[in-house]
């Protein structure tokens, strides 16, 4: 049986087998923002440990960004401010990539990959966002990670993780008017 894509992305990322029968797996491309990131940076200031791979991790503001005007710093929400504040500072202290409101690259961080050519087919990527997963359009192996999986990638470049289980979806027939991918993906969602 030929090699599916998850199997050729996941042996080409393979760094090695761990005792617990997890799998070590590089990961190309890491996406943080301001929500999952601060206390992952907290922890590595606190183990007194580098991020990795700087120039495979980019950082953009996502989930705080105000949605009506006035879009200025400082942010009227004083949480959202101090967030990012913490990811501007955590960015630039370990030479991550960021794009803030003035780059004119900051977006959502599951679209920003796609978008800027960051993602690229056969990459392993990981973000703090359970969306990431929807950079496998575009032939890469995508995982929404928690901050304590954002902590290991920022000091590793590594997760620990099963192999996930592949399943074929087959849809037959033609769509119905006003029935749509997002429509076919719930309903395939909601039967498995």
């Amino acid at each position: 049986m030929a090699l599916s894509l998850l199997d050729k992305v996941w042996e080409a990322h393979t760094v090695r087998t761990l005792p617990s029968g997890q799998t070590q797996l590089l990961i190309g491309l890491h996406l943080i923002h301001e929500v999952t990131s601060p206390q992952a940076f907290q922890a590595l200031r606190e183990m007194k440990v580098p991020v990795r791979m700087p120039e495979r991790t980019f950082a953009t503001l996502d989930h705080i960004i105000p949605t009506t005007a006035p879009q200025a710093r400082p942010f009227a929400d004083a949480v959202a401010e101090e967030m990012t504040v913490h990811l501007t500072r955590n960015a630039e202290q370990s030479r991550v990539p960021f794009f803030d409101l003035t780059s004119g690259r900051q977006g959502i961080v599951h679209v920003i990959g796609p978008e800027l050519g960051l993602t690229q087919p056969g990459m392993t990527i990981a973000c703090g966002d359970s969306h990431t997963a929807t950079h496998g359009a575009v032939g890469a192996i995508a995982f929404g990670i928690g901050t304590s999986q954002v902590r290991d990638v920022l000091a590793t470049q590594c997760l620990a993780m099963a192999k996930p289980t592949l399943r074929q979806v087959r849809v037959d027939g033609t769509l119905a008017k006003g029935v749509y991918a997002k429509d076919v993906i719930l309903a395939t969602i909601r039967a498995l």
